[in-house]
Parts: C-alpha cells; sequence; structure tokens
C-alpha cells in the first residue's frame, strides 16, 4: 500500500483538521474489510492500477468534471457516481473520494459502522468468547450477512436516497408557505420567491430523477446486475480469493463445524450460480422505491405550483376584464360628448345663416336635444354591455 502513496490512518474526529490540508482532487479514504479506513493522496494512475479500472471509469468520479448519476460494474470493481458519493467498490475494500467534504463524511461514519459487522462476529467467535446469545447473533449474521461490495452500496444508496430526501423536505418547508403568500398578496417580492423555489424545484428533481433512471435501468438488465456480484465473480475466478460466503465458512473452522455438508453445498450452489440476482434486486427495489417517493413529492409540489400559477393567472385575468370595463365606460362616455360637441360647435361657429335671423330659440332647442340624444346612447351602450357579460350590474 505504500507504493501507491501516501497513507494516513483515518480519524473521524480529525477530519475538520485535516480537510484543510488535504484540498486535493486526489484524496481518498480507503476501506478494507474490517472497517479500518486510511487516507491516501495518489494519482489517478495508482488508483487505476490498484482498483483495475481505465481512465474512462475514472473520470466518472472525477469532482472537476460534471457526469450524472451513474453505478458501473466491471470485472473486478463497481465504479460508484451518485452525487456528492463518488466511490470505488471491489471485492475487499472501498475507495471514497473527497472524504472531508461534510456531505461525504456521514458515509464515512457509516462505513466504519456497517462493514466490519460480520469480521467482528468471527473474531469474536475465533477468541472463543462464545456464549448463548453470541452464537445467536453468529447465526443470524450468517443467514443474513452480504457480499461486502453489497454493503458498501447499500450505505451508499442509503446516503443518496436520504441526502434527497432531506432537501426535498426542506423545498417543501419553504414553497407551501411562499405559494399560499402569493395567493393571498401578488407582488413582485412574493413572485420572485417562487420563482427561486421553482427554479430550485427543477433542479433538484433533475438530480432524482437521474438516480432513479440509474436504478431502474440496473433493476431491468440481469446481465448489469450481475456484474455487481464482484465476490462470485473472484471466488468462480480463484476459489482462495474474494471475501464471499464460502471462504468465510473456510476462514473460521468453528464456523464450518457448526454448519452441515449439506447447507454448504447448497450455500455454494447459490453462490456459484451467474444468474441469480435476487438478493442485489431486493436491494435496488427498496431504494428505489424510495427515491420514487421522493421523485413523487417534488411531482405532487410541481402540481401545486402549478395550480397557484393557474390560480393567479385568473386573478390577473380579472383584473384586466376591469381595465376593459373601465376602458369601455370611457370610450362611450367619449363617444356621446363627441356627438354632443359636434352639434354646439356646428350652431356656435360665426358664420351668418339665414335661417338663423329671429330663431335664437332654436339653438337651445338644438343643444337640449343633442344631449339628451347623447345621455339616451350612453345608456343604450351601457345596457348592451350589460347584456353580453362585458360589464357587471
Amino acid at each position: 500500500m505504500a507504493r501507491d502513496g501516501i497513507v494516513v490512518p483515518a480519524d473521524p474526529q480529525a477530519m475538520a483538521v485535516v480537510k484543510k490540508k488535504t484540498q486535493s482532487s486526489r484524496s481518498w479514504i480507503l476501506f478494507d474489510a474490517t472497517g479500518q479506513g486510511s487516507f491516501l493522496d495518489v494519482d489517478k494512475y495508482a488508483i487505476m492500477h490498484r482498483v483495475q479500472i481505465n481512465a474512462r471509469d475514472l473520470r466518472i468520479i472525477d469532482p472537476l468534471l460534471s457526469y450524472p448519476s451513474t453505478i458501473l460494474g466491471r470485472e473486478k470493481a463497481i465504479v460508484l457516481n451518485l452525487e456528492h458519493i463518488k466511490a470505488i467498490i471491489t471485492a475487499e475494500e472501498v475507495l471514497l473520494r473527497d472524504p472531508t467534504d461534510e456531505n461525504v463524511i456521514p458515509v464515512v461514519l457509516e462505513l466504519q459502522r456497517r462493514l466490519p459487522q460480520l469480521s467482528a462476529s468471527l473474531q469474536q467467535q475465533g477468541d472463543g468468547k462464545e456464549y448463548l446469545g453470541g452464537q445467536h447473533d453468529a447465526e443470524a449474521a450468517e443467514e443474513d450477512e452480504s457480499p461486502f461490495e453489497f454493503r458498501a452500496l447499500e450505505v451508499a444508496l442509503e446516503a443518496i436516497c436520504s441526502f434527497l430526501a432531506a432537501r426535498t423536505t426542506e423545498l417543501e418547508m419553504a414553497a407551501y408557505p411562499a405559494l399560499d403568500e402569493l395567493t393571498s398578496k401578488i407582488s413582485s417580492r412574493n413572485l420572485d420567491r417562487v420563482r427561486k423555489l421553482k427554479s430550485a424545484m427543477t433542479r433538484l428533481t433533475a438530480r432524482v430523477q437521474k438516480v432513479r433512471d440509474e436504478l431502474e435501468q440496473l433493476l431491468d438488465d440481469d446481465d448489469d446486475m450481475a456484474d455487481l456480484y464482484l465476490s462470485r465473480k473472484a471466488g468462480s475466478s480463484s476459489p482462495a480469493s474474494g471475501t464471499g460466503a464460502a471462504n468465510w465458512f473456510a476462514a473460521s473452522p468453528t464456523l464450518g463445524s457448526r454448519t452441515s455438508r449439506a447447507s454448504r453445498a447448497s450455500l455454494a450452489t447459490v453462490h456459484l450460480d451467474e444468474n441469480d440476482v435476487e438478493e442485489l434486486e431486493m436491494l435496488l427495489e427498496a431504494y428505489f422505491s424510495e427515491i420514487d417517493h421522493t421523485l413523487n413529492k417534488l411531482t405532487t409540489l410541481r402540481e401545486y405550483i402549478d395550480d397557484t400559477e393557474d390560480y393567479i393567472n385568473i386573478q390577473l385575468d380579472n383584473h384586466r376584464n376591469q381595465l376593459i370595463q373601465l376602458e369601455l365606460f370611457l370610450s362611450s362616455g367619449t363617444f356621446c360628448l363627441s356627438f354632443y360637441s359636434l352639434v354646439t360647435a356646428i350652431f356656435g361657429m360665426n358664420i351668418p345663416y339665414t335661417w338663423n335671423d329671429d330663431h335664437d330659440y332654436l339653438f337651445k332647442w338644438v343643444v337640449i336635444v343633442s344631449g339628451g340624444f347623447s345621455a339616451l346612447m350612453f345608456v343604450m351602450i351601457t345596457a348592451y354591455a350589460r347584456k353580453k357579460g362585458l360589464v357587471g350590474s
């Protein structure tokens, strides 16, 4: 391990201090089957040689490059890129990138807690500390324990699902009150607030959708799921290598003595069956359901935003109709006054008319009649508008 780079024992309490010193994009943390972690500061060629992957796969988890969420199964490794969780999982160890990131530290602690679960049980039995309760615990671990790579994969899936669910909950807590406030009072401030929340929801939905699509793609292809069985592939190529269940029995004579020959043969048959992906399928289905539930919550929020937009548009249309009504009243009044002004202007011009001599009363009657006619026209236009629904009663 020393030839691959600098190795520093991992201390979760000192990660805040180490973070200031290891800002390089080459910072890694290595977990073995016992859950022991060590910091590595190596280049990409050392990583490629260690886990036997090509440069294209390593670029997928490069933090300087933007790649969508991906789970790739290779011959001897699983390349994992789930948002901020960028890792390489083999049958015996986990390489996690940027362990000092604040979003990755919980994943580091969870790996330290859950990876050594089976190893601790076997070590306890090997030291002769067996008792009735310990035997039951060991038997339960023997029945329920998954391969190393599946335990590491489960930690990553659980972390990303919890992370996205938490971001969705935060968005809901901010969005629903903002939308309710917008419906009660339409203002530039509320509109801008909802616009920002909708943009954040769109980005979060795309992230959740990509993780969901990746899990769905794996579930739809049994060959891709079979590629993730690293312990089984290592056991089929070399019976003495790997960390599969067959090797656990061989490494523990006490455990092997308590297991019948028939059960061991049955277990070996299951692990050698390359078409058996039931265990991984159940694991992926559980987190697929969780991420799908998160996506449904975002879909519900989007529908609520769309309903709010429809309600706002209805209110704006109502205000627009009121302005149209006011414009109609003003136009009708202007037309009637224009007709009245036309008549009075004709008779008010300083032009001599022979029929105007000794007929002063005629001007007064014309003014009165034209004024009455203008008022009648205004009433008729208003009544017609009310009949057509253009003006409220």
